[in-house]
């Protein structure tokens, strides 16, 4: 088995179905901020050390590996690729809800690197935000229909988000405020 096909050696790649488009394409663009989410997720689940924090990341990184197949897909194949959809966004907006019960909102912005797990959460927070926009583009041209994908990502940037407090709480460190208080 060989861990390369040479096929993009031409500066193209495949999609799910036929055809391939050039690799600075905006649907590669899109397919490469997910996939950089995905492993930004992946470092902040090796990171954090609060254990609901863990399945929760776990269970979105799955997510985006459908969501990356759904954008991956020509049009006459997306149908078959389609698993994020309003009940994906609803999962996502609860583990979101039950987690703002328990951790305390800023009252101003914040900057990262209170905990390793925040900062990591942080990071993947902002890697999510540009495969949102990257995402925003395809739909806004017509290349995917789905509007819940876009929705999914903006509620995953709130839920890092809302997890990077927990595992600063959880640590027991005061959260670093972007304005400084006297």
């Amino acid at each position: 088995m060989s861990f390369y096909t040479a096929k993009g050696d031409d500066g193209t790649t495949g999609l799910l179905g036929e055809g391939r488009v050039p690799k600075y394409h905006d649907r590669m663009e899109a397919l490469g901020a997910l996939d950089e989410a995905s492993a930004a997720l992946g470092l902040a689940r090796a990171q954090c050390a609060v254990p609901q924090t863990l399945p929760i990341l776990l269970e979105a990184q799955r997510d985006l590996y459908k969501l990356m197949a759904e954008v991956a897909a020509t049009p006459e194949n997306a149908k078959q690729f389609h698993f994020i959809d309003a009940g994906r966004v609803a999962w996502i907006e609860s583990q979101t809800d039950e987690l703002s019960e328990i951790v305390e909102m800023p009252k101003e912005f914040i900057l990262p690197g209170d905990t390793l797990g925040g900062a990591a959460l942080s990071l993947a927070r902002a890697v999510v935000r540009r495969a949102e926009r990257r995402v925003v583009v395809l739909f806004d041209d017509g290349e995917i229909p789905n509007p819940d994908l876009q929705r999914y990502l903006n509620r995953l940037s709130s839920l890092c988000f809302v997890l990077e407090l927990l595992e600063n709480q959880n640590a027991g460190r005061k959260t670093s405020l972007a304005k400084e208080t006297s």
